[in-house]
């Protein structure tokens, strides 16, 4: 038996050791250094204030104008390229943009409008087109997928951008600074393999990473079992260690008795990360349509956006974007000043408003499932399943404001829904899936836990020393196992 362990175990990590070791480099640049995205913080801190002159076109002829047929699941006003402009989402993912005067459907952007796009997002800077694609390397994210094919343009601000241009609705919809490429080259783009993404197997790369992930964690737990067994732990060896080996083995010995466990927990948990075999998702997912009461529609906006606008202002706000929501039944826009803070203008009530009062979305919540037992609660500060990262993190575009509302329903899925004040925003679904999803993968892998991220640099010595560690045992391992290699092929 321990013949086969030990076999199995060798020759798994001639392979594996060295997809370990890429993980754990580039999963140090990744601490730093994200995939390029751009967060909503981004973009509204580049867009200009709201201008409607002349008066916008009325939002049922736009509704009409973008798809008479179905409703959107969300509009927002904004300005494109120094123009006041409608963008309408729908499932697909579907967007479609509408201009704010005339009220018709805008143009698919062309490199004028790109360049006209990218001015406004730094005015001070030189821009030169670099062409449409469909992906690249740095906009693989299917987040967008309804924003292709994409025009590039590159900014010659201190930071040399390349902006991401959606080829429907003509917005910025991400942005990658020449640090950004620069260190994912060994960051997140090695860490994902990207690199298998852009070899015609798109198909087959979660496939690829789930079973690479299984074969190294599998590794990674015979390897320590292996190394217990080869451990005297009460007397030593003739070289006076209690590890037999000697060189690159006696490191991978030791690194592998010290940091074993941790490195079993880390390649475990970024299997999690893949959601193999669709273990994290939602037999019968919560359905949110009876939070929001109904469709959007124009009927239960009866202000114009200049007008909604001009009250934002009287209440010291100046929008650069407005949002239509229904909650309730009711009709709300949603604005968003430069910094991030926001305003609710409630139709009904004929008011502005700083943040929601939780009855109001209480009741909204109680319609999803009415009838049934609800438990509601106000957090006024981040917990385990509620918490906010720094922006270059996979999750660093998620928006988790204090105070939140959390309403947990007595379901089969035991779901929970986080609420946010200032939007109304369902910004959260978690069920008993996906908080197992919380601790195997972003506790176990990230080491998202509140004592420790909000201590830095704790955080970061831990994470390092962490990895330093698993960089030992691959490292050495690699050395290993193409040595054996190599003499096994010498051998024929």
């Amino acid at each position: 038996m321990k013949r086969y362990l030990y076999l199995w175990h060798r020759w798994l990590g001639i392979v594996a050791c060295l997809f370990m070791a890429l993980w754990f480099i580039s999963g140090v640049v990744m601490l730093y250094v994200g995939y390029p995205k751009l967060t909503p913080a981004e973009h509204l801190a580049h867009l200009p204030v709201l201008q409607l002159e002349p008066a916008p076109a009325d939002l049922g002829q736009v509704l009409h104008a973008a798809d008479p047929h179905q409703p959107p699941t969300r509009i927002r006003l904004t300005t494109v390229a120094g123009q006041p402009r409608y963008i309408l989402e729908y499932p697909g993912p579907r967007k479609v943009a509408v201009d704010s005067h005339s009220g018709q459907p805008a143009a698919p952007p062309d490199r004028v409008e790109a360049l006209a796009a990218a001015r406004q997002f730094a005015p001070e800077a030189v821009a030169r087109d670099r062409g449409v694609v469909q992906e690249d390397m740095w906009s693989l994210s299917r987040a967008l997928d309804a924003d292709r094919p994409l025009h590039r343009v590159a900014i010659a601000d201190a930071e040399r951008r390349l902006l991401y241009i959606s080829g429907t609705t003509g917005e910025v919809v991400r942005d990658a600074t020449a640090s950004e490429r620069g260190w994912n080259w060994i960051g997140a783009w090695l860490h994902w393999l990207y690199p298998l993404r852009g070899i015609g197997i798109d198909g087959a790369w979660g496939p690829i990473v789930t079973y690479l992930s299984l074969a190294a964690t599998l590794m990674a737990v015979l390897g320590l079992a292996v190394g217990v067994l080869r451990w005297r732990f009460k007397r030593t060896y003739r070289n006076g260690s209690h590890s037999p080996y000697q060189g690159f083995a006696r490191w991978h010995h030791l690194g592998g008795m010290l940091f074993g466990v941790l490195l079993i927990t880390w390649i475990f948990s970024g299997l999690m990360s893949m959601n193999p075999w669709k273990l994290f998702s939602s037999a019968q997912p919560l359905s949110v349509a009876a939070y929001q009461g109904g469709p959007l529609r124009a009927l239960a906006f009866p202000l114009n956006a200049g007008q909604v606008l001009q009250r934002f202002a009287d209440d010291g706000l100046q929008a650069r974007e407005l949002e239509w929501r229904m909650i309730a039944g009711k009709g709300y826009v949603i604005g968003y000043d430069g910094a991030g803070r926001t305003r609710i203008f409630d139709m009904a009530g004929d008011r502005v408003q700083r943040r929601f009062h939780p009855g109001t979305l209480q009741q909204a919540a109680w319609a999803i499932r009415p009838g049934q037992p609800m438990l509601v609660e106000q957090l006024a500060a981040y917990d385990f399943y509620y918490y906010a990262r720094e922006p270059q993190s996979m999750m660093g575009h998620l928006q988790q404001r204090l105070p939140v509302l959390r309403v947990r329903f007595d379901d089969p899925a035991q779901t929970w829904l986080h609420l946010d004040l200032h939007t109304g925003a369902i910004v959260g679904q978690l069920d008993q899936p996906r908080r197992a999803s919380r601790w195997l993968f972003a506790l176990l892998h990230s080491w998202d836990w509140l004592p420790l991220l909000a201590n830095r640099p704790l955080w970061d010595l831990w994470m390092i020393a962490f990895s330093a560690g698993g960089l030992l045992v691959s490292a050495s391992g690699v050395v290993l196992g193409w040595r054996r290699l190599g003499r096994s092929l010498q051998r024929r």
